[in-house]
């Protein structure tokens, strides 16, 4: 249909995501505990691994020593205690032979992570999508928002998690290769449902102010800086114990030395990436680091980095727009705001 409408109807009714291209693997303890997997995965993530309950995921980030941002990932833990001693990720496409060569130099003995073989992962966003998906699988329509299940779609095995990244409600659905094309031809089949691309998942996940590793974080920004510090649990923050703990914990208690924020430009010129952030004043103070067209607001919107002192909403800012100074201003984030089902 197009990105514009594409995105539109994602957030009215239910777009359908191919998004296997995303790192699948397994972390597995060999002695079948989950406080063996969890506290191997707590030496390279700031996140609380040993506290999450079965059937349930976070999002972390994977930490180089200095506390920059190696790669952004969702770890789940099964739901069955047969399983206890793993722990199944999602990593980026990109970073994904890096994450897990990065994963095995450092789990200790008896800790393994492996790519997940086979398997397919769908997205169903939207409104709609709890509706569409309990027609297949009943059980989808009471599953918690962050929580993981194993079931079936008209008779095939595939695992579900209420999640994605788009900021609506919605399913990730993994299956078996060998499944994946039913499964994706059967929710089509439901009028509510339209296949949709890379380029509208883009632009929600912008309108929601959900950062995109390898543009809005990366191994120069830290969690506190990227507006993630509510991925740190408070035990995490108080005990430490994770890469880049001392600057993490530091910037927690002070501030860091910059901001990721929303942005809105006042017209219709969008500020892509790279684009100069300038004071009211003309001084050069940040880059924008995701920015384009908002369908939902019908405006141009951007996010990017900036020092604490011109954060604060509303601030009055400037872009350099092929070599315009234009007029814009600090917004708070989301700019669409998120409809989760808590």
């Amino acid at each position: 249909m197009g990105v514009l409408k594409e995105h539109l109807w994602a957030r009215e009714h239910a777009g359908l995501f191919d998004v296997s291209h995303m790192g699948r693997a397994v972390l597995t303890a060999a002695d079948g505990r989950h406080e063996t997997a969890a506290r191997a995965l707590e030496h390279l993530v700031a996140a609380d691994v040993a506290g999450l309950a079965p059937g349930r995921q976070r999002y972390t980030q994977l930490l180089a020593n200095d506390g920059g941002i190696l790669d952004d990932l969702m770890f789940a833990r099964a739901a069955d205690p047969a399983r206890s001693g793993r722990l199944y990720l999602v990593v980026n496409a990109a970073c994904k032979d890096a994450d897990y060569a990065h994963l095995s130099a450092h789990l200790p003995a008896g800790v393994t992570v492996a790519p997940t073989a086979a398997a397919a992962l769908l997205a169903l966003q939207g409104p709609d999508a709890a509706a569409v998906l309990a027609r297949h699988c009943p059980a989808a329509r009471a599953l918690a928002f962050m929580s993981t299940l194993s079931t079936t779609f008209d008779g095939r095995r595939v695992h579900l998690s209420r999640s994605g990244y788009t900021g609506e409600d919605g399913y990730e659905i993994a299956v078996d290769d060998a499944d994946a094309a039913h499964v994706w031809r059967t929710l089509l089949t439901d009028e509510r449902v339209r296949p949709i691309g890379l380029g509208a998942r883009d632009s929600l996940r912008l309108e929601a102010g959900l950062p995109l590793y390898g543009h809005d974080i990366d191994t120069t920004t830290s969690p506190v800086e990227a507006g993630l510090a509510w991925s740190i649990q408070k035990r995490r923050r108080a005990e430490g114990g994770f890469p880049g703990a001392a600057r993490i914990q530091r910037e927690l208690a002070d501030g860091p030395a910059r901001i990721r924020v929303g942005i809105l430009p006042e017209g219709r010129a969008p500020a892509r990436e790279g684009t100069e952030i300038l004071s009211s004043a003309g001084d050069k103070i940040g880059i924008v680091t995701s920015g384009g067209f908002s369908p939902t607001l019908n405006a141009p919107i951007a996010m990017g980095y900036v020092d604490p002192g011109h954060a604060a909403p509303d601030t009055l800012l400037q872009l350099v727009v092929r070599g315009k100074p234009l007029p814009a201003r600090v917004a708070r984030l989301p700019f669409v705001p998120h409809r989760y089902v808590r």
